[in-house]
């Protein structure tokens, strides 16, 4: 346990030396079967880079504000974003059949906002992944909760039917309340859900990120969070993104805009086309017609 006596420091995490892809794209991925590898292709673009749009937040906090009509607000999204994540009732429901968008549906869930959300259990089967054409399935980890094993096994349970399946997992890293977000328990957690077989991870921004996303030998999806101002969530993309980060899966800074639709383009306009956190402000207002939120 020498990482508990304060040897962090004399890590060598190789910042200046990218791990190499081997002749496929995506971070970890080369040594795949096809069918994996074709639907990791479908979330991230051929710059390795994806802008998730998640509206998933229903499983556990009913109707989040922004989301009470996801037909009339985040349907029409769609185009903007390379991928959705959200829950196979919401899919079934309300999101177009003839939406080509890739497809994270989330696995887990059993507790509410009411209950311990750390213990939840599998609340999919993989061959019903199989029959929505999901991309890749999504789980929450608790790494350091009361229910940090059951997580485990959820997530190890969904990694060996996506094998089977050809189905990526998506690990999402969970932060509880005593938990501190940090690149010492996010790099722990990332590496945790990585280890045990997910092929992708998705994880909050903290200080030292690189640190983070040079540890983990998978993409790692940056969280978005609560909302902020424009302004600082288009700078956590881009520092995000210039630390190693595959994307950007957000939710609130995006549904919970004045414009969300001007707000998915400037995020994509960071993530995809390199633009400055400013001039994507800009484009933000300029769609918006003046929004300042």
């Amino acid at each position: 346990m020498a990482d508990l006596e304060g040897n962090l420091a004399a890590k060598d995490f190789g910042l200046d030396r990218p791990q190499q892809m081997e002749g496929f794209h995506i971070k970890g991925a080369s040594q795949l079967d096809f069918g994996m590898r074709h639907r990791l292709s479908r979330i991230f673009g051929a710059d390795g880079r994806t802008v998730m749009l998640a509206f998933d937040h229903g499983y556990f906090q009913g109707p989040t504000s922004g989301l009470e009509r996801v037909d009339l607000n985040i349907a029409p999204l769609a185009p903007y974003a390379d991928a959705l994540m959200a829950t196979r009732g919401i899919i079934r429901s309300v999101i177009p059949a003839s939406c080509d968008n890739a497809l994270v549906v989330r696995a887990s869930g059993g507790p509410s906002i009411l209950n311990d959300l750390s213990d939840e259990r599998i609340a999919m089967d993989i061959t019903d992944a199989v029959r929505m054409d999901a991309t890749a399935v999504a789980v929450q980890v608790f790494i350091g909760s009361d229910h940090e094993t059951q997580s485990i096994h959820n997530l190890t349970q969904l990694v060996d039917a996506g094998l089977g399946a050809g189905i990526p997992v998506l690990g999402v890293t969970a932060v509880g309340r005593d938990m501190v977000r940090d690149a010492r328990y996010l790099g722990l957690a990332t590496r945790i859900i990585a280890e045990l077989g997910a092929q992708l991870v998705k994880t909050y921004y903290c200080e030292d990120f690189a640190q983070v996303t040079a540890a983990c030998p998978v993409p790692i999806i940056m969280a978005g969070g609560k909302k902020l101002p424009v302004l600082d969530a288009l700078e956590m993309a881009r520092r995000a993104v210039d630390e190693g980060a595959a994307g950007v899966d957000m939710g609130r800074n995006i549904f919970q805009r004045q414009d969300p639709h001007a707000m998915l383009q400037a995020v994509r306009s960071v993530v995809h086309d390199e633009w400055s956190p400013e001039k994507a402000t800009e484009l933000y207002r300029d769609l918006s017609h003046g929004a300042e939120d």
